[in-house]
């Protein structure tokens, strides 16, 4: 079992959290949260972030991208832990059980109108996006194009998706959180394309980091970490009710630590362990912000 827990990389999850309570929390400060709503999204989401990460651990495996000199912890397929033929049924299995979930939360939220066809096409969307991200021919992550996915999937649709789940409308002013929780999550992807540019390199996965290199990977990871915390600043900025709103701001203390590693850093190994802080400061941030609203609402 352990292996599985391996191969479904639980320190990624926060990430697709985030996205789920920052939008919860948005409806609850237009006073239209709804349980099932939050439950049904997070499970979804979840499922599709483990989906994402198995099919990452066998689509690296076979484009030989994992190999003995990889930086980061062994994936399971590669090192034999997990045959291809069980990773393969593991993906379908949870590709199914969050297409369910989806459907049902859909289904729960909207009942059955035009508008569910379209969220069952955005859910199927998000299907594919966590599946073809290095699996499969042609795969968008090997072509730098991760970036752009996680910003749209962890922002736009995570927080403005489940926003609208929740209240049946959309509220331009949202888009603000959801670049902010967007962009940090974009970070998180950025890190882990830092700490194995070189292996990806000679590999032939251009991720943004390969293509910029090094040291303007740094500073793309500087810009996306400010301007996703900036994000969250203006909105509440902008939507001010009480001082609580700004509970948020204290994990700025540990995103500042971050930073300031990784811009000084010069060698990628040593990037690892930040993974997971980025990860939990990512999720903190959203808890404390969320928490925020909602004192607020």
């Amino acid at each position: 079992m352990k292996y599985w827990l391996h191969a479904f990389r639980l320190r990624t999850l926060p990430l697709a959290m985030s996205s789920i309570i920052t939008g919860s929390a948005l409806a609850a400060f237009h006073h239209a949260f709804r349980w099932p709503v939050f439950a049904l999204a997070l499970v979804t989401a979840v499922l599709l972030q483990v989906l994402s990460n198995l099919a990452n651990d066998l689509g690296d495996h076979l484009h030989g991208t994992d190999n003995e000199v990889r930086v980061g912890p062994q994936r399971a397929v590669q090192s034999g832990a997990i045959s291809t033929a069980a990773m393969k049924r593991a993906m379908w299995i949870c590709g199914l059980l969050a297409f369910v979930s989806g459907i049902a939360l859909i289904v729960i939220a909207l009942g059955l109108s035009v508008t569910t066809l379209v969220f069952l096409l955005i859910g199927l969307l998000a299907i594919g996006a966590a599946v073809k991200y290095t699996f499969g021919s042609n795969p968008y992550g090997y072509a730098g194009f991760g970036d752009i996915s996680v910003l749209l999937f962890f922002g736009i649709v995570g927080v403005v998706g489940t926003f609208y789940l929740h209240t049946g409308s959309f509220a331009p002013s949202v888009l603000l959180p959801a670049f902010g929780i967007g962009l940090l999550s974009t970070a998180m992807l950025n890190l882990n394309n830092m700490r194995d540019i070189h292996g990806d390199a000679a590999n032939g996965k251009r991720t943004l980091a390969v293509r910029m290199g090094a040291e303007r990977a740094k500073g793309y990871h500087a810009a996306l970490v400010l301007i996703g915390f900036a994000c969250l600043v203006l909105f509440n900025a902008t939507h001010f009710h009480t001082w609580w709103q700004y509970l948020f701001v204290i994990s700025f203390i540990a995103l500042d630590r971050h930073l300031r590693f990784v811009l000084k850093n010069k060698e990628p190994r040593a990037l690892d362990p930040h993974m997971k802080i980025l990860a939990l400061t990512t999720l903190v941030t959203a808890l404390l912000f969320s928490l925020g609203l909602v004192l607020a609402a």
